[in-house]
């Protein structure tokens, strides 16, 4: 049998570089099936819920799935973008592989052989853009490489290993599958700790009021994911403990608290709805809110910490709170995305300039 020739043109078409930002996800709409269908996938995970199927199923299926996507319709309808039809999480997603193109200098000339084609995509973990489209996107465009990139600071079995089975998951299918890397958290990065400082600054700077006591919230996770090893916990930690420093503030004036608790079972604290509504017992009368755990707004940041919790505080005898924005596609959030991906992608480019 006369050997195959080998295509040279085949060969430079995988020479590009695929970025895959990923974020947690979103619905595709507000509605209560377009609701139910994002619920149920996230609460599919195992990673997310780690009962039994035995004992998970029924109440998912027979409880949640039908109750709950009433309630997070009304509430993603309260900070939805109406004139694009999306979430703030998708938008300012998007808007971070947009500015992270750019920043990198990524090429849209297919195949021309340097390792400087590349190309930025961003997907969700649970919803649309699927981490599957994004991936199938990357590969149609001849990207031999690609690096995926987790945007949560701080590591979590339930979001960046989470991601890291998705994308397993798919490439497993298929026939042939490019070389990957997944970016690592970055929560004790000093170019990540000083833009938080930076962004912080610039925040409280804007505000008309000075903060009686600083809160540093984190989303929650159960208890018992810690117990059996998870460093989430730590990494929070050790991110508040660091920023502090760059802020010059004691632990005192600026406390760390973790949100967004779900269902019964014992979470990790001091729980910030409980130490607001303290605080404000104790005479705080301003305060203000960072969430250096979220790389982007979402319903847990604008519609949670910005109006849930607003409202205990004030509620509790509060006069003045703010939460501040965070990091987002803004210059300092930029800076940290941009460095994370030239540095994970060194040996893949010819420079990292």
């Amino acid at each position: 049998m006369k050997p195959l020739a080998a295509s040279t043109t085949k060969a430079r078409l995988t020479d590009r570089i695929g970025v895959l930002l990923v974020n947690l996800g979103t619905p595709d709409a507000t509605d209560y099936w377009s609701m139910r269908r994002y619920l149920r996938e996230f609460l599919s995970d195992r990673r997310v819920v780690e009962l039994p199927r035995w004992v998970w199923w029924p109440i998912l299926h027979g409880i949640i799935l039908t109750t709950r996507p009433h309630r997070s319709g009304r509430r993603y309808a309260g900070i939805w973008d109406k004139e694009r039809n999306e979430s703030p999480l998708k938008t300012i997603t998007r808007a971070q592989g947009e500015l992270l193109a750019r920043s990198i200098g990524a090429s849209s000339a297919p195949g021309d052989g340097k390792a400087q084609d590349i190309v930025i995509d961003f997907a969700m973990r649970y919803g649309n853009p699927s981490i599957a489209s994004g991936l199938d996107r990357l590969l149609q465009q001849n990207c031999g490489r690609i690096l995926v990139v987790p945007l949560y600071p701080q590591y979590a079995a339930a979001t960046t290993a989470s991601v890291a089975d998705k994308v397993f998951e798919i490439l497993r299918a298929r026939r042939w599958q490019p070389a990957l890397r997944i970016a690592p958290p970055y929560y004790a990065e000093p170019f990540y700790i000083e833009a938080l400082a930076r962004s912080v600054r610039r925040g409280l700077a804007g505000l008309d009021f000075e903060p009686d006591a600083i809160l540093l919230s984190f989303h929650g996770i159960p208890k018992s994911s810690v117990d059996k090893g998870d460093p989430y916990y730590e990494h929070c930690l050790i991110t508040a403990d660091l920023l502090r420093q760059a802020l010059g503030l004691d632990e005192a004036h600026c406390v760390t608290t973790f949100q967004s608790r779900f269902g019964r079972a014992e979470w990790i604290g001091p729980a910030t709805d409980a130490t607001v509504k303290a605080l404000a017992a104790r005479g705080v009368k301003k305060l203000a809110v960072v969430m250096p755990g979220f790389a982007a707004d979402c319903l847990e940041t604008i519609e949670e910490v910005g109006g849930e919790i607003r409202a205990l505080f004030l509620g509790a005898g509060g006069e003045d709170y703010a939460a501040l924005p965070c990091l987002n596609a803004s210059e300092e959030g930029m800076e940290v995305i941009a460095r994370l991906v030239r540095r994970e992608l060194q040996g893949w480019l010819t420079s990292t300039d």
